[in-house]
């Protein structure tokens, strides 16, 4: 009799188990993979993995451009052209989106899909908040990966709010903030300081490279070289000296 009732005792708790209703967010999160980017030594573990990663580039529109305050109109557009670059190069997907292209707002500037051809565009219908509309979450979910990659304008509206709710949703998710721009510094500083507290990780377009480059043993070091001297011109001349450091060397032989 005691097996029997206990049988019976497990059975009611699988029962309640199974019908108890689960929180849409939990339902639907991604679930967790071992990294293909770890080291035998544990280097990479706290890095992006670009086998996991999806670039969102979200409402970078020519009229929201003209809003932007925090940051120079110019170093703004070129980051986010470092990132479409960076895509293709890694063969990262790229989403892109916008509320309202052809109204005030204005279009997506065009160097996204110029440099990332493979980007997909997922037309909104007016949200503001592009985790609200169905076909950007099914196109996101549909890459199979769980770790995003956001960059927007504003990033206190447009980044902020499918950051947010992603991260609710299971995602690991990442802010570029100098691929991001704002109305004010107060702005950006405000949303920084809501990031951190909502568990989204904030970064700059030279960390997400080098995070996702790792070791310039590979043969597209070349490539990423150039990457390196786009996010930061300094950059450039050191590889133009060493480039003519080389020949110099090479000539009094």
């Amino acid at each position: 009799m005691s097996i029997k009732k206990a049988l019976l005792v497990l059975a009611g708790i699988l029962a309640i188990g199974v019908l108890s209703p689960v929180p849409s967010a939990l339902a639907q999160a991604p679930q967790a993979s071992a990294s293909s980017s770890v080291l035998p030594t544990g280097g990479g573990a706290a890095l992006l993995d670009p086998s996991d990663t999806v670039f969102l580039l979200l409402d970078h529109q020519a009229g929201l451009f003209q809003t932007v305050k925090d940051i120079s109109v110019a170093d703004l557009r070129s980051s986010v052209v470092m990132l479409a670059k960076l895509a293709t190069l890694m063969k990262i997907p790229v989403i892109t989106s916008a509320s309202e292209p052809t109204g005030t707002n204005g279009p997506l500037m065009p160097e996204i899909h110029e440099f990332a051809p493979h980007a997909v565009y997922v037309a909104r219908k007016g949200e503001v908040n592009a985790w609200d509309n169905e076909e950007f979450v099914k196109t996101v979910r549909g890459t199979g990966r769980k770790t995003l990659i956001m960059a927007g304008v504003w990033t206190s509206v447009c980044v902020m709010f499918p950051a947010l709710d992603a991260k609710v949703a299971g995602y690991k998710v990442y802010a570029v903030m100098d691929a991001s721009g704002d109305v004010s510094e107060m702005a950006n500083r405000t949303t920084l300081a809501r990031f951190v507290q909502g568990d989204v990780i904030p970064v700059t377009t030279n960390a997400v490279l080098s995070e996702i480059h790792r070791t310039w043993n590979r043969p597209d070091a070349g490539e990423i070289g150039k990457l390196y001297a786009h996010v930061s011109p300094n950059y450039a001349a050191v590889v133009e000296s060493y480039i003519k450091a080389q020949d110099v060397a090479r000539q009094s032989k």
